[in-house]
């Protein structure tokens, strides 16, 4: 398997299609030609070509002795074939041995000994649903069959071993790609499924790329006004959100992420603008004394716009001068638990 470099690998660039929603025909022949030796006849052979070589990929997922090759030439492909998401979801039985993949791995997700082949094996088919996830037609119908939930699992994990880490990136990868557009069905559908909880969960024991890829989920998430809405219905959600921030925060200390500080400050300027006022005067203790005493002026001197992001949100939310600041305490707390892991 090739070495992930981002918490949204393989990420399909934005799709278009000619077809219609309503459509079950596919247009798969638009690849440009290789070529154009030998007049029309052989240009358009070259542009139905590529297709040819997909849809056959597509129908080896059938074959026991093909399906892993399939899996990986089909997930190399997820950005260069714009109407793969609509093959995939249309053709007959491919989701079904899509989800046998996953469901299948789960026995090894109890054993500290997951097989690194194991674990590629299912990223490729991971990869496969990122790319009917971002697509404008399959999305909605990717969620209204439930499939997000059969990926949870792999976010429950917290073994910190490559091929554990590799399952989690690709899951949060796929939720990623749900969650880039604004869709209140979608957003709904994540609040309700519970997913937010286990992205806390990977925020406080994930690597960096898998933390800034769960907090990107939550970010967007909490940008949406149902989303903000639902981090306001309780206490222990808005509690659980300012930890599991100021517990980013501190973990940031030792190494400095822009990118990750970057979404960090973002969720932390969202939730001023909740209306509780007893919400928002609580929100300085989740903010720790790192994040105003410039620790990562040296993360941040090429972001003058997270700068000014950063400064904004410290203007908002004063500094807590009393004797037992509660800033001062959770963050206590936070470098106690983090010790004790």
């Amino acid at each position: 398997m090739e070495k992930i470099t981002s918490p949204l690998y393989m990420a399909p660039s934005t799709f278009s299609s000619s077809s219609s929603s309503s459509s079950k025909s596919l247009h798969l022949s638009r690849s440009p030609a290789r070529g154009r030796r030998g007049g029309t006849k052989v240009v358009q052979e070259a542009k139905h070509e590529p297709m040819a070589i997909v849809g056959q990929l597509v129908r080896n997922i059938f074959n026991s002795d093909l399906r892993e090759k399939a899996l990986l030439e089909l997930s190399k492909k997820t950005e260069t074939v714009e109407d793969l998401a609509l093959l995939l979801w249309h053709s007959r039985g491919i989701i079904s041995e899509l989800l046998r993949e996953i469901v299948e791995i789960y026995p090894a997700l109890s054993s500290p000994n997951l097989m690194q082949a194991a674990s590629n094996r299912v990223c490729y088919a991971l990869t496969l649903f990122q790319c009917v996830a971002s697509h404008p037609e399959t999305r909605t119908l990717f969620v209204n069959a439930c499939i997000p939930q059969y990926l949870y699992p792999f976010l429950q994990t917290v073994d910190k071993s490559k091929p554990f880490e590799y399952l989690r990136l690709a899951t949060l990868a796929v939720i990623g790609a749900l969650v880039k557009d604004k869709d209140a069905e979608v957003i709904n559908f994540l609040l309700g499924s519970g997913v937010i909880s286990l992205c806390f969960n990977i925020m406080e024991i994930g690597d960096e790329l898998s933390k800034t890829a769960a907090t990107f989920i939550v970010e967007k998430v909490l940008l949406e006004d149902v989303g903000l809405d639902y981090f306001c219905e309780t206490p222990k959600r808005f509690f659980d959100m300012g930890w599991a921030l100021a517990n980013m925060v501190e973990s940031l200390t030792d190494r400095p992420s822009t990118k990750l500080l970057k979404h960090i400050i973002s969720c932390y300027l969202r939730l001023t603008e909740i209306p509780s006022a007893n919400a928002r005067g609580t929100l300085h203790g989740f903010i720790p004394p790192v994040l105003r005493d410039r620790t990562f002026d040296n993360c941040l001197k090429d972001e003058p716009e997270t700068r000014q992001r950063l400064k904004r949100l410290l203007e908002i939310v004063p500094k807590d001068n009393g004797p037992e600041k509660l800033s001062d305490l959770v963050a206590a707390a936070i470098r106690h638990k983090r010790r004790s892991i």
